[in-house]
């Protein structure tokens, strides 16, 4: 696989961002296309390491060595339709996946592994500017109908695969828009939506049906899905935030942060939030509870619409900075990762990132939030068990002035309401969809795929779970399938 030395004379070299303060200006992306030459010249990288375990460290199992060789080898349209083999939308994952797979390559075991997820979006970015991408409906169709109800990376993945199988395959979206955690989920600064919107073109061309404003159990009838189609996929999503029941959390000024950040990527997409809550930043002091991608974006949203500080507090204690022996390769390690927004909000001095704190309450005014209270904590482990110990240590209490809280703290499942109750399906103990290997449910011709089924999660596992769930559905309608 590509350059048989290449691992030994090239050295990991990552695509550029742009200025940190600069980009604190806008919504756009933050990070710059890699030139054509470093991207062959890191494919060059990947080594001929006889088992390739990025392919386990990939949900969707893609073929990365093929395609980094074929890059490498400035042989694109081979490329993208190695890439587009396992994976629908490799220009989602080439932007906002963390990669697994680069944390599961052979040459990390003792050098920086190959920059996998870059010459991945290079393909597909390539593949796209010439014009091989294009729709591809089914020649024949089969007469059956399925519902899909979410729009996310799950519902689109498994529609698309569905729809190339033959069958007629109708999308049902709640918000006013199609693509979920795509399109009201992230920042623009993470993935610009006319890239959403390109592969959803695609989509309605190869035939497959989108309805917005379509809640399913609500304003349309479960039952009358259940009649006019022939199956029904669940991809509703992990939608339940954690929550954070202390003294004063009903004060004003303390949101979930999915109340948060769609109201500006609605603002980016032009909408006049008539009827809606806003909820800015600006001229605030901000802390964003939790510590993970969610709480990054917070970070980077709120730095943009001009607030005066932000400190993130995460419960847990403060990764290692490198893997450590309860975390060998080829796992995806639990390490310190500073994201783009944390880049940010150094550069600009606005922001203070802590852990091993604990939030005990909040007070205000008139309604509305003043302080937060917190102490810090000492975290152990059970000599027994080997499970963590927190305690609160002694005198480290504190107090801080704040206008706005964001809750980031991840999310406890899907929303019950409607399908859920409304089918009597069978949840697992972590209160997620249960499913058999088909992924159908406790119901016949009920079937749930991505974080509605498994949990939250990453966007390449939602694409793996939906594309999973078509192979269900076509072998419960057909009585076999081929689908990949």
């Amino acid at each position: 696989m590509g350059k048989v030395t290449g691992f030994l004379e090239i050295r990991r070299q990552m695509t550029r961002y742009r200025d940190p303060l600069e980009r604190l200006g806008d919504y756009r992306q933050v990070q710059l296309d890699a030139p054509t030459e470093l991207v062959q010249q890191q494919g060059a990288r990947c080594m001929d390491c006889g088992i390739p375990f990025c392919h386990k460290g990939c949900p969707l199992g893609n073929v990365i060595p093929d395609w980094n060789d074929l890059a490498y080898r400035g042989r694109w349209r081979e490329a993208i339709i190695e890439l587009h083999a396992t994976n629908n939308f490799p220009e989602f994952t080439g932007w906002v996946c963390p990669a697994p797979c680069e944390y599961a390559c052979v040459l990390g075991i003792n050098d920086d592994p190959v920059t996998i997820k870059m010459i991945e979006l290079a393909v597909v970015d390539r593949a796209f500017k010439e014009g091989w991408i294009k729709p591809q409906p089914p020649k024949v169709r089969t007469g059956k109908k399925v519902a899909i109800v979410g729009s996310g990376p799950a519902g689109l993945a498994c529609a698309q695969q569905l729809n190339r199988a033959g069958h007629t395959v109708t999308v049902f979206e709640r918000a006013d828009r199609i693509g979920g955690l795509l399109t009201y989920g992230i920042p623009d600064f993470k993935l610009e939506k006319w890239i959403v919107q390109r592969r959803l073109g695609l989509l309605a061309e190869e035939g497959i049906e989108f309805r917005t404003n379509a809640n399913v159990g609500f304003n349309v009838s479960v039952a009358e899905l259940r009649e006019y189609f022939d199956a029904i996929v669940l991809c509703g999503g992990s939608t339940r935030p954690r929550d954070l029941p202390v003294p004063g959390r009903e004060l004003d000024g303390i949101h979930f942060a999915m109340e948060y950040l769609p109201l500006q990527n609605r603002r980016v997409a032009g909408d006049k939030l008539e009827g809606w809550r806003d909820i800015t930043a600006k001229d605030k002091r901000v802390v964003v509870i939790g510590g993970g991608d969610t709480g990054s974006d917070c970070v980077g949203t709120a730095l943009r619409q001009g607030c005066v500080s932000i400190h993130q507090f995460e419960l847990l204690p403060r990764p290692p900075e490198t893997r450590t022996p309860e975390m060998p390769w080829p796992t995806y390690p639990m390490i310190l990762r500073t994201s783009s927004s944390h880049e940010e909000g150094e550069a600009a001095g606005k922001l203070a990132r802590e852990w091993s704190i604990s939030t005990k309450a909040f007070s205000g005014r008139d309604g509305k939030v003043e302080k937060l209270h917190a102490v810090r904590l000492e975290w152990s482990k059970d000599p027994k068990s080997g499970r963590p110990i927190m305690r609160e240590i002694p005198g480290s209490e504190f107090t801080l002035d704040v206008d706005l809280v964001l809750l980031a703290m991840g999310f406890v499942g899907p929303e019950t309401d409607g399908p859920i109750s409304q089918l009597g399906l069978d949840l697992d103990p972590r209160g997620n969809v249960a499913t058999n290997a088909d992924y159908m449910t406790s119901v016949e011709g009920v079937f749930a795929a991505g974080d509605m089924r498994r949990g939250q999660s990453l966007v390449v596992w939602a694409i793996t779970e939906g594309r999973k769930a078509a192979r269900g559905v076509d072998k419960y309608l057909m009585g076999e399938t081929h689908l990949p």
